[in-house]
């Protein structure tokens, strides 16, 4: 009886220890894929609103997972007109690239408005270099209440060019009802043959 106790415990022992060890190689599996494993470096992008962007969310260079959002904070100062801090943890084998002038732009993808922070290349082409070590000026993402804004404007705005429309057309019409007349007066002058005369 002690050797079934005893071959039961071994074998139950045994498929713990190869369930942790399938786990541990999932675990390990998934983080290289995330990039758990490779090694880091830090930056910290300097915005006035984040709109939404989580700690987690990707972070992009070209279309390219380069990190995720590591911490979201306030600063105690604000900083060129910017008041909340984004920790990014970016992966050191991309530090050269992103060295290399870039923007960071909090961008919406997909039909859910998943936020992440897209990094593009300098449109200025002036060659410079950023300082990773210092905070970098952010450009704040796109808000929708903004944008309704604007196009409430823009709507007014084609309404008073619509009318102003509809007065100048009104007058050019008209004109052409008096040019019409004109016209017909002539016509008739030269019908009578009386245009030409003066008495």
């Amino acid at each position: 009886m002690e050797k079934k106790e005893v071959t039961r415990t071994l074998y139950a022992g045994l498929f713990f220890i190869i369930g942790v060890i399938l786990i541990g190689v999932v675990v390990l599996t998934i983080g290289m894929e995330k990039g758990l494993t490779q090694p880091k470096f830090t930056a910290e992008v300097l915005f006035s609103q984040v709109g939404g962007l989580s700690v987690g969310a990707p972070v992009r260079l070209s279309g390219v997972n380069v990190g995720t959002v590591g911490k979201i904070d306030f600063l105690k100062q604000e900083v060129a007109g910017r008041n909340v801090v984004v920790t990014l943890n970016l992966f050191k084998r991309y530090k050269s690239q992103i060295e290399k002038g870039y923007s960071f732009v909090i961008k919406t993808e997909g039909v859910l408005g998943q936020k992440l922070i897209s990094i593009n290349k300098d449109s200025t082409g002036n060659g410079r270099k950023l300082n990773i070590g210092e905070p970098i000026v952010g450009e704040d993402p796109l808000d929708v209440q903004d944008l309704a804004k604007t196009f409430g404007q823009t709507a007014v705005s084609l309404q008073e060019t619509a009318k102003g429309m509809a007065v100048v057309m009104s007058e050019v019409d008209d004109n052409f009802k008096k040019i019409k007349r004109v016209l017909n007066r002539i016509e008739e002058r030269l019908v009578e043959g009386s245009l030409f005369k003066v008495f």
